[in-house]
């Protein structure tokens, strides 16, 4: 391969050349004198000797012998000088053509100024074509006042005969463009000729300036770099200190290097690894040590020192480098950190919702106290653990899946809701969050590499997802109570006529009369359906209670035979009290109702045969609890518990048995109504009921009384003796109003009670009745009025008219509970009540005892 590179050549110094130039011209100017001289002497030898040959007789032999010797030197001499002025021309030509192929501008100056001689970067950097050399280079300096008069100095140095050199800026248009180094002299051997040399030493002057802003920046960086730098000699004496170090110590580095100041002055506590007396061989090399520093004032300073021992230039004394990191801030953050780390590792550790960092795996990492708490493991189980075991099957795909797009990078919507797997149903909201974190190595976080992974917030909604449920039923049952409650009101209007209207049949159809078994039918049926009319405001709780202190043995005692007779004989009933059973305050027969339906049921789920146990015990309920879905107050109850050994009830339906018209058994075999029934009254009488059944091993029902306490004892008040038995007799005399706006029911009342000797004026509504009383009101006795009513309802007429006739007496008669009318009066007001439906002779004995005043 050729070698490209350009041949360098040695080049002829500048003084030679400087000096081939200034010569070149005389030399030439000489070698043409000898020429001219040898010439003449050669012509005159040459014309000598053809004188001799021509003419011998002119020239003496003599003469012919030197004169032609003196020809053929003087020939031969113009010969040489011929070559040698030849050979002259050429160096002449080279050296000048060197002089003006240098790139540094030159020139020579006579004494006046004037070039004498320029080469040709000269000519180019200036112009001086039409003025003084000298005077144009003093023009390029003109702009600057002080390189002008350095100029000036330069020239009159050169004169005098001494070398001058100085750098001067080159101005142009008032800003600097360049500088150059002039180097001037005199010529050696020509004191009249200066020799000037203009060098662009530009880019030297850029760099040694980027060089002293460099050592600037340097020495700055030292002096206030964020770690303190020092230098002590063998003896630990300061030799550098930078001004960071110095400001911590309280003082200046000056201060600190012209007092001796010593390493060991401002070491409060040394380490062995920084000896701060004196260093000696043997220490070289770099160490490490932290070490407490006082400052001026006497405040510590807690330092970390790393320090390298090394030989001065002249390989004895030693000396330091050293750097100092201030302690205070790392100390400070460490504090700050650790702080931060317990404030979160208690957010963390004490959260009230579960916390748990998974990976990309989605294995547990991390998990905190409380979701330890609500899986109810230990924190060892649950690392490493995948999280999809711990949530239950039916929800595990669909969670997995919305936890990998999260963790994709896809945005979390909406929490999630499951079921995690624990020693109970848990449900819980679970909020996602992706993360993204340095990596952990054994050296400590890694910020090249990250790793991710989903923080997740568990919100136990247990109680939550219990109460909606609560919620949701008790909203149900108030509904189907209402609408119970609404139809057994229009129920009890109509079964009022029926029966009523009966009534008044069977007085003209005695028995024996063909059609008194078909009334005396449609009579029982009617009852029937009353008592089915019954267990509706049972459910509902707006039947009238008629409550009284009972003993639970004496109640099951007399029941017990009846229970024997429902059961038949295949199955085996037995009764287990507790002792000094505490009483109850109940209705008897609604109680009565309560026994009898828990233990049919219990009937109907042993068809095979079996055994019920009823078994009664005192209770007490040392704290709150919820049964089902009503919250069991703390206090003392009488428990009641009818079991059996039947099929059982499956667990997905045990939420459903108390409602109404829900019912496992096969159509024409139930109304669905008894377990709802029993509920209502329960709840009613300020209990609480609750079972436990398993499949194929039997059910037990739980009726939680609560038990007659006064002055916090158990005690039974004496029994009420009953009435007399009335007397037959409910005939009467007087003038009565009756507002009832079922057609049926008002006529029914109003024929039965003409019959029985009153007389009866009827309105259809309210507003009727107060027509009347205004016209009747001094003979009216009693006034019997419906409560439902349409524009005016029962209640408001009476609070219309109380004030007028307060000596007239009020019957209200209604389908809805006595209870629940009475809430519409005030205290202390006197009214009667007459729940439908009715008999004619409930009716007449009721008006009876009111008008007689017995009631």
């Amino acid at each position: 391969m050729l070698d490209m590179k350009p041949q360098l050549q040695k080049q002829p110094s500048v003084q030679e050349l400087s000096l081939a130039a200034a010569t070149a011209v005389p030399s030439i100017r000489w070698i043409t004198r000898g020429l001219l001289a040898c010439g003449i002497l050669a012509v005159v030898g040459i014309f000598t000797v053809f004188l001799s040959l021509v003419a011998p007789e002119i020239t003496s032999p003599l003469v012919y012998g030197p004169l032609f010797v003196l020809a053929v030197t003087s020939a031969g001499s113009a010969l040489w000088i011929l070559i040698q002025a030849r050979n002259h021309a050429q160096q002449e030509i080279l050296l000048r053509e060197a002089f003006h192929s240098v790139l540094i501008p030159q020139a020579i100056t006579d004494e006046s100024g004037n070039a004498v001689l320029a080469n040709r970067a000269f000519i180019g950097w200036i112009d001086i074509s039409d003025q003084n050399a000298e005077d144009a280079l003093a023009g390029r300096f003109a702009d600057n006042q002080a390189a002008a008069a350095e100029f000036k100095q330069l020239q009159k140095t050169a004169r005098a005969g001494q070398m001058a050199v100085a750098e001067l800026p080159v101005m142009r248009n008032g800003r600097m463009v360049e500088w150059r180094r002039i180097t001037v002299r005199q010529l050696t051997g020509w004191p009249n000729y200066l020799q000037w040399r203009l060098e662009d030493v530009s880019e030297r002057r850029r760099m040694e300036r980027a060089m002293r802003e460099e050592q600037a920046k340097l020495v700055d960086f030292m002096a206030n770099a964020p770690v303190g730098i020092y230098s002590v000699d063998q003896h630990g004496r300061f030799r550098f200190v930078n001004r960071t170090l110095a400001e911590w110590l309280g003082s200046s580095a000056e201060e600190l290097i012209s007092n001796n100041v010593r390493l060991h002055d401002v070491i409060n506590a040394p380490s062995k690894e920084i000896a701060p007396h004196a260093i000696v061989p043997g220490m070289e090399g770099e160490r490490r040590g932290e070490v407490v520093m006082t400052s001026k004032d006497g405040r510590l300073l807690p330092v970390a020192i790393t320090q390298t021992v090394v030989t001065n230039d002249d390989g004895k004394m030693l000396r330091t480098r050293s750097i100092v990191r201030d302690l205070t801030p790392e100390r400070e953050w460490q504090e700050a950190l650790l702080q931060s780390e317990q404030r979160f590792q208690r957010l963390f550790a004490q959260a009230p919702i579960g916390v748990a960092l998974v990976d990309m795996n989605l294995n547990v990492m991390e998990c905190n106290q409380a979701l330890v708490s609500l899986l109810r493991r230990t924190r060892e189980a649950l690392i490493n653990l995948p999280l999809t075991e711990l949530i239950r099957s039916d929800s595990r795909d669909a969670a997995e899946t919305q936890l990998r797009d999260v963790l994709g990078g896809r945005d979390f919507v909406k929490p999630l809701e499951v079921h995690l797997i624990a020693d109970r149903d848990v449900a819980v909201l679970i909020y996602v969050k992706r993360f993204d974190a340095p990596a952990l190595t054994r050296q400590g976080t890694d910020p090249n590499v990250t790793e991710g992974g989903l923080v997740l917030y568990f919100i136990d909604t247990t109680e939550q997802k219990r109460l909606e449920v609560q919620f949701a039923q008790s909203q149900k049952m108030q509904a189907i109570g209402q609408l119970a409650g609404g139809i057994a009101h229009d129920f009890n209007n109509l079964l009022t006529a029926m029966i009523g209207f009966c009534d008044l049949l069977l007085q003209r159809h005695k028995p024996g009369d063909q059609s008194f078994a078909d009334i005396m039918q449609i009579k029982q049926n009617g009852s029937r359906a009353a008592n089915l009319v019954r267990q509706l405001l049972a459910f509902s709780r707006q039947q009238t209670l008629q409550p009284k202190v009972l003993s639970m043995v004496d109640v099951l005692a007399e029941l017990s035979n009846l229970l024997r007779r429902l059961i038949g004989p295949t199955i085996r009933l037995e009764m287990v009290h507790g002792r000094d059973l505490a009483p109850v305050k109940v209705d008897q027969m609604q109680l009565e109702q309560v026994i009898v339906n828990l233990v049919v049921n219990a009937r109907d789920a042993m068809p095979q045969g079996g055994a019920i146990t009823v078994k009664t015990s005192n209770h007490k309920q040392a704290v709150g609890i919820l049964r089902r879905q009503d919250e069991m107050p703390a206090g003392q109850y009488v428990l009641i518990e009818v079991s059996d050994t039947g099929t059982g009830i499956p667990k997905e339906i045990q939420q459903r048995i108390f409602e109404p018209f829900f019912s496992t058994k096969e159509v024409g075999h139930g109304t669905g109504l008894g377990l709802s029934t029993v509920y209502g009254i329960v709840r009613q009488t300020g209990g609480f009921i609750n079972l436990e059944s398993e499949v194929g091993r039997g059910t037990k029902f739980m009726v939680y009384l609560p038990a007659h306490i006064r002055d916090g004892k158990a005690v039974e008040e004496a029994a009420v003796e009953e009435a007399p038995e009335k007397a037959a007799d409910l005939t009467g005399s007087g003038n009565i109003l009756l507002v009832e706006d079922e057609d049926a029911v008002r006529i029914f009342s109003s024929r039965a009670l003409r019959n029985k000797g009153y007389n009866v004026i009827e309105a259809r509504n309210g507003e009727e009745a107060l027509a009347v009383i205004e016209k009747e009101g001094k003979t009216l006795e009693l006034m019997i009025s419906d409560v439902v009513m349409p524009q005016m309802d029962g209640p408001t007429l009476y609070s219309k008219i109380k004030d007028d006739w307060p000596k007239l007496k009020v019957i209200f008669i209604s389908g809805y509970a006595e209870d629940k009318f009475r809430d519409q009066l005030k205290a202390g007001e006197v009214v009667y009540f007459l729940g439908k439906p009715f008999t004619l002779k409930q009716l007449a004995s009721k008006v009876k005892d009111v008008l007689d005043g017995n009631e």
